[in-house]
């Protein structure tokens, strides 16, 4: 049997996935991570955690000696985007922790840009709008905020490149298209660091790693990290675009949303680069074989977060999957409206100032209401987002694919093609993004073909909620979305 192993590096956890020739799971290993939260508003994790995390999955698949290393003939990653990370090139010890992409520790140097007019530049350039969220302004924050930075020689990269770095013993510093397209460094039309935007954030050319493909050859892991095997590494990827290749939106229109720690709606745009009136972000979806395919993305910052808010902060919830249950032991939401802005709004608002807040409680409303509204606000973002992109592509979405760790929530799924009056398919394969990175990797190893990719087992959720009644709730979500943005 030949094996593909996909690295799923998240957020919250690293995991480690063996699929087999049919692109099946075979396998998994997960281990949670840490984050940080210094000061308000920064979000940071240790980066050597999100290595020793990496080597322990990868030895959880193997100890039982039932798959032989050998047998896996190549190696995906995908990875948390934007989280920016710079080590000490000579000891490959980290500089500073990881800054999450959720961090907005550098809104100061945002704002610092934008005063100086370079907004429209970097938006025809990168596809990114000028934020915290990428990778630029935090280098620069680190650059402004390390002592002697400037004179170390110093390497940087997202997850995917720090990763690689590792398993490869420092010889291989590298990246794809889809990660450097998320630094507002990359030039999206000519797909290589872009000479005046290093220039204008002062970023010496020297720290970025080598753009390659998505599916490219990434070179050799040590054999010490993967038990005497010297397995290549065939494809790094964004975790949105794997998966959006997961969910095998390979045609132009073709979207799917992720509900993870924050949501993100994709729509393949095929060949070329459509700009958003909408505050959307241009990106690349993959390059493979030299071709490019291009999406429209828009960011949810907060939206299985949200979950997690009322299991840890709130306390009202003992488990996420408590709140499909306690969600359908009331009619409706009370009138319960919840804006997450916990770190201001993402698409289509770009808000960073908005505040999070609970609107319609009444001496009736309880902890039920609460966990509903909690579950209505993550598909009232989703309607947000895919009512912009319909219009930037001057197309309808008729259905929508959906995945991430939320998605095993029936309330949630129904209530999204409520809101949305389409079809919502779920893939009973629910590691759509480990299934991008493996089936990257598997096509340039050759254990997986083109026409294999295909197949769908789905289970389908269609709209149940009249057509007024849904108008109505996301009129309720709209009274209370200005309130949050005014």
């Amino acid at each position: 049997m030949n094996y593909i192993l996909a690295i799923d590096q998240g957020t919250t956890s690293t995991r480690a996935i063996i699929f087999d020739e049919n692109r099946r799971v075979v396998k998994v290993a997960q281990k949670e991570l840490h984050n940080s939260f210094p000061k308000p508003t920064y979000v940071e994790q240790d980066a050597n955690e999100i290595w020793l995390s990496t080597l322990s999955v990868i030895q959880e698949l193997f100890y039982d000696g039932k798959i032989n290393p050998f047998d896996v003939k190549g190696i995906g990653i995908s990875n948390q985007r934007e989280t920016t990370i710079m080590w000490d090139a000579k000891t490959g010890q980290p500089v500073y922790n990881a800054i999450v992409w959720q961090s907005r520790q550098s809104s100061a140097i945002v704002d610092r840009y934008k005063a100086k007019g370079y907004e429209e530049l970097i938006k025809k350039k990168t596809g990114l709008i000028l934020d915290p969220y990428f990778s630029c302004t935090k280098i620069v924050w680190l650059y402004e905020n390390i002592e002697g930075l400037k004179e170390k020689d110093v390497l940087f990269g997202t997850v995917d490149t720090w990763l690689l770095w590792k398993l490869t013993g420092g010889k291989v510093h590298a990246t794809d298209v889809t990660n450097a397209s998320r630094t507002g460094l990359m030039n999206i039309h000519t797909m290589e660091w872009d000479d005046e935007l290093l220039a204008i954030f002062d970023i010496p050319r020297k720290i970025l790693p080598e753009i390659k493909e998505t599916a490219d050859d990434y070179g050799e892991v040590l054999e010490y990290y993967f038990f005497s095997n010297p397995c290549k590494i065939y494809s790094l990827v964004g975790d949105q675009q794997a998966a959006l290749f997961g969910q095998a939106c390979f045609k132009k229109g073709e979207s799917k949303n992720t509900y993870g720690t924050g949501g993100f709606l994709l729509v393949n745009t095929g060949n070329e680069v459509v700009e958003s009136k909408h505050g959307l972000l241009s990106t690349v979806a993959w390059k493979i074989d030299g071709q490019t395919t291009y999406a429209l993305e828009g960011s949810i910052f907060v939206s299985g977060s949200l979950i997690q808010w009322l299991r840890d902060g709130l306390r009202i919830i003992e488990k996420a999957e408590d709140s499909e249950k306690i969600a359908l032991s009331v009619e409706d939401n009370g009138g319960v409206v919840i804006v997450p802005a916990f770190v201001g709004m993402g698409a289509p608002y770009w808000n960073e100032n908005a505040k999070g807040l609970i609107y319609g409680l009444t001496r009736g409303s309880d902890y039920r209401h609460i966990v509903r509204a909690a579950l209505e606000a993550m598909a009232y973002q989703v309607k947000d987002l895919l009512l912009a992109i319909e219009e930037d592509i001057d197309c309808e979405i008729k259905t929508l694919k959906v995945d991430g760790g939320a998605s095993v929530n029936k309330f949630l799924l129904q209530f999204q093609s409520d809101i949305l009056q389409i079809p919502v398919l779920r893939n009973n394969m629910k590691e759509s993004t480990a299934l991008g990175a493996a089936t990257l990797a598997g096509l340039k190893a050759n254990v997986y073909q083109k026409e294999d990719l295909l197949a769908e087992d789905v289970l389908m959720f269609n709209p149940q909620l009249e057509k007024a009644i849904s108008d109505h709730l996301y009129k309720q979500w709209l009274t209370a979305l200005n309130k949050c943005l005014n």
